[in-house]
């Protein structure tokens, strides 16, 4: 039967999974296959796995009960495998890069930060700063019917825009980027300017906080900074 596979941890590392299940809507038990000084916590797989909240929420809570008794390999939603032997296989196959893996990531949380900016605010700031973007906004205001110049306005705007949002983007990684062992940026969506997890062990998270923190006072209201952790370090493995 083929089985969804959450994590990887140590052969030795406490697994107290009660009061958890698997995903799927039968809710299967959890159980272990073991290979040598590596582990996988399983279940039996859904025909139909789908990420539904439910589902969603089961494989992320197996993943935190592991991590709060130590180092874990935390899977992507979904991933399955034939049988059990074929997890076994696998970990024995990928002895190597499993173990080092958990030794990369032992004693590390990650923590994931998203950034935005008032747009309004940008605007404002990019017509105040730019003499060529005013004096075409200052036309347009005053009746100038030139179809060519709302256009080149917005080129103009959008292109600075995107060179605020990179020097923003670059600047607060630099700032946190001493507190990190490794960072993991991704392509931002909706309005977001930056999009990145770091990953951060346990004698600099303080560090980390802190210096967060002060950015998000340091740069004021018109930012919005999201930051989650500490979670597994998905973005690592």
């Amino acid at each position: 039967m083929a089985v969804y596979v959450y994590s990887i941890t140590a052969a030795g590392h406490p697994r107290d999974l009660d009061g958890l299940t698997g995903v799927g809507p039968t809710a299967p038990e959890l159980r272990t296959v073991s290979a040598g000084p590596l582990c996988a916590v399983v279940s039996d797989a859904p025909q139909e796995l789908r990420p539904k909240r439910r589902d969603l929420m089961a494989h992320q809570a197996v993943q935190e009960r592991l991590m709060a008794h130590g180092t874990v390999l935390p899977l992507r939603f979904g991933l399955t495998a034939p049988d059990d032997d074929a997890v076994r296989t696998a970990l024995e196959q990928r002895h190597d890069e499993y173990t080092q893996r958990l030794a990369d990531l032992e004693g590390c949380a990650e923590y994931h930060l998203k950034a935005a900016i008032d747009e309004d605010v940008l605007l404002r700031q990019i017509l105040q700063e730019s003499p060529e973007a005013r004096q075409l906004n200052d036309d347009i205001k005053a009746g100038d019917t030139n179809p060519d110049l709302p256009l080149a306005l917005g080129e103009l705007v959008a292109q600075d825009v995107l060179a605020r949002h990179h020097a923003l983007a670059a600047g607060i990684v630099e700032a946190l980027r001493p507190y990190a062992r490794q960072e993991r940026i991704s392509e931002p969506t909706g309005g977001d300017f930056l999009n990145i997890s770091f990953l951060v062990d346990e004698d600099h998270q303080q560090l980390f906080l802190t210096a967060e923190k002060g950015l998000t006072s340091e740069l004021g209201s018109e930012f919005d900074f999201r930051l989650h952790g500490p979670l597994p370090a998905y973005s690592f493995v």
